[in-house]
């Protein structure tokens, strides 16, 4: 919801450029560029084209597939703005006077939903939504909990709103790529040997399904050698979601 305010003029985010050793980032995006630019000037220029993709990506979309991952959240106090990651870890610095941690309920997250989509509706009235939860597990909590708790309170709230959404909206559906992956049925089958990452075979099969649920055509076969090539990450080079970012960028 956030974005697409910003995208459409309606607000601007709080701090939004980053200083880390001389080097430049955009504090919504921090590690879409990994080194940093070399000014503020070009943040935003960046960001400027960022944003009018945004706008084009309102007008042409018929279809908004969302992927809920997080309730845990770093804000800038007095704005209100959100961050994608703490302050301080890719780039910028943690001011506790500035900043603060929230993990958001079921209802802030249904309601900024239901925004999102009004949002979008009334641009796009003939726009559809597909909702899923991620079923990568926490990495770390900034709660007091266990990060097992913390994990299991996430995914229960957002998978939550998920069917919420889908039971109250018509142009809003489920698709259930949490429980294909996750599911005790499994025997933990799709998850690599950290238990957190999903396999290629798992990703196949979720699209797998996907694919037949929604009478897609297969433009080629989601199992095939070389799609399971594409999807699977070298562990070294490349980091799946900005949580990772966390470990990656924390020296």
């Amino acid at each position: 919801m956030q974005l697409m305010q910003e995208a459409h003029g309606e607000i601007e985010p709080a701090d939004p450029v980053w200083e880390k050793g001389g080097r430049f980032f955009d504090a919504q995006r921090p590690s879409v560029e990994p080194e940093g630019l070399d000014s503020p000037e070009d943040v935003l220029a960046h960001r400027k084209e960022h944003l009018a993709a945004v706008r084009r990506v309102v007008e042409s979309a018929d279809v908004f597939i969302f992927t809920f991952g997080l309730t845990e959240a770093w804000i800038h106090s007095e704005t209100g703005t959100v961050y994608p990651t703490a302050p301080g870890t890719i780039a910028g610095s943690y001011d506790p006077a500035v900043h603060s941690f929230k993990n958001y309920s079921f209802n802030e997250i249904f309601a900024d939903f239901c925004q999102f989509r009004e949002f979008i509706k009334s641009r796009k009235p003939e726009a559809k939504f597909i909702v899923t939860v991620s079923p990568v597990p926490l990495m770390a909590t900034a709660t007091d909990d266990h990060v097992l708790t913390a994990t299991t309170y996430s995914k229960s709230v957002l998978r939550a709103v998920a069917g919420q959404l889908q039971k109250e909206f018509d142009d809003v559906d489920y698709f259930p790529s949490y429980e294909l992956i996750s599911t005790p049925f499994s025997r933990g089958a799709f998850y690599e040997k950290n238990l957190r990452d999903v396999t290629a075979e798992g990703v196949a099969t979720a699209m797998h399904h996907f694919i037949q649920q929604h009478s897609l055509k297969q433009v080629a076969p989601v199992h095939a050698p070389v799609a399971a090539e594409q999807i699977t990450m070298e562990k070294e080079d490349d980091v799946v979601c900005e949580e990772e970012l966390l470990a990656a960028f924390a020296t």
